[in-house]
C-alpha cells in the first residue's frame, strides 16, 4: 500500500461535498469540510485492513469558478 491516499473533494450540486479516492473505489460525502474529513477517515478504515492503512490521506479540494465576461 502507498503511504498516501488522495481524495478529490468537490462541492455537491445539492450542497455539501463529495469525496472520491484516486485509484480506489472509496467514496464519501459530508455537509462541511470537517464532516468530509471524518467520513473519509472512516471510509478508509473500512476499506483497508489495519496492516494496509495508508500513512496519510490528502484531501484535494476542486472548485470551479465561473465569471462573466
Amino acid at each position: 500500500m502507498s503511504s498516501e491516499l488522495v481524495f478529490l473533494v468537490e462541492e455537491a450540486p445539492e450542497g455539501g461535498y463529495t469525496a472520491r479516492a484516486l485509484g480506489h473505489a472509496i467514496f464519501s460525502e459530508g455537509e462541511t469540510s470537517e464532516e468530509v474529513e471524518a467520513n473519509v477517515r472512516d471510509a478508509v478504515r473500512c476499506h483497508f485492513g489495519e496492516d494496509d492503512l495508508p500513512q496519510m490521506i490528502r484531501l484535494h479540494y476542486v472548485r470551479d469558478d465561473v465569471i462573466a465576461v
